[in-house]
């Protein structure tokens, strides 16, 4: 795959053009596909929704995030707004000029909101899967689970658990989050924003869709997010926990390119 300097860091990422088609609102239509933190990568996309997504005639980007990835790794510089400029210079060194969807799972969606808070000429509409925006309440949330995650990964014994469970493959990515964790001070480092308030969230004004499970990390109030953004929709998956992605992938798709076909500038 190729790769970029982004922020003086070896980037690496992925182009999937859209298939050429009639319909008019496919022209210069883009995601931008931003994976979670800790086990993901671009990967994650590309199993997923990127190829038929651009098949569907929307051109792709994906791109695996600092310290993920075959992107490089920096033992500093964690912060959200890391991850935030690292995208932005991305799309200005991909010579993307005409705004885009993000869309983004788990911790991609809370970059995605930073980013449309940020730059809300270069954002479309933002697609957040199981995500929330970086604010206080986040912030506390996200704190309390990488210091768990961190605590439950440092005991030999639960690898064992972790493959018993889930299989083979969540014990490689189990590894590979903990090489992260300990080699790094991505766990320290990503809660402390910039936090946006209330009055920020709600300047979003792009259109967002917030693509949850019941069962998820918000699963306490399902329609406080969608609540605060003037142009926010969500789609809760009843039967679904955090894995919303990985688990109904077939539907997220569907939701994605008619939303794009929604909100696109053609």
């Amino acid at each position: 795959m190729p790769e970029l300097k982004v922020n003086g860091l070896r980037t690496n990422y992925q182009l999937l053009p859209g298939a050429v088609g009639p319909d008019p609102w496919r022209a210069n239509e883009t995601v931008v596909f931003i994976h979670g933190m800790g086990t993901d990568s671009l990967a994650s996309f590309y199993l997923t929704l990127a190829p038929p997504v651009a098949a569907a005639g929307i051109d792709v980007i994906s791109y695996d995030l600092r310290g993920h990835g075959r992107s490089e790794r920096p033992v500093s510089g964690y912060a959200l707004a890391d991850f935030v400029a690292d995208l932005d210079e991305l799309l200005c060194a991909l010579t993307v000029t005409h705004p885009v969807h993000l869309v983004g799972n788990s911790f991609g969606g809370t970059i995605a909101y930073a980013y449309a808070a940020a730059h809300p000429h270069r954002v479309r509409s933002v697609v957040a899967i199981e995500s929330e925006p970086p604010t206080e309440v986040w912030a506390a949330k996200m704190a309390g689970i990488l210091a768990a995650t961190t605590r439950m990964l440092g005991v030999e014994e639960n690898y064992e658990w972790i493959e018993a469970t889930f299989g083979a493959h969540h014990r490689r990515l189990a590894r590979l989050a903990a090489a992260r964790f300990t080699a790094t001070t991505m766990a320290d480092e990503v809660a402390t924003g910039p936090m946006m308030t209330a009055r920020e969230v709600a300047a979003i004004t792009c259109p967002v869709l917030s693509i949850l499970g019941r069962h998820g990390y918000q699963a306490d109030d399902l329609g406080a997010v969608t609540a605060s953004l003037p142009g926010g929709e969500a789609f809760v998956f009843d039967d679904q926990g955090h894995s919303v992605l990985v688990e109904r992938h077939r539907a997220v798709r569907g939701l994605l390119v008619e939303w794009v076909r929604r909100h696109g500038g053609g």
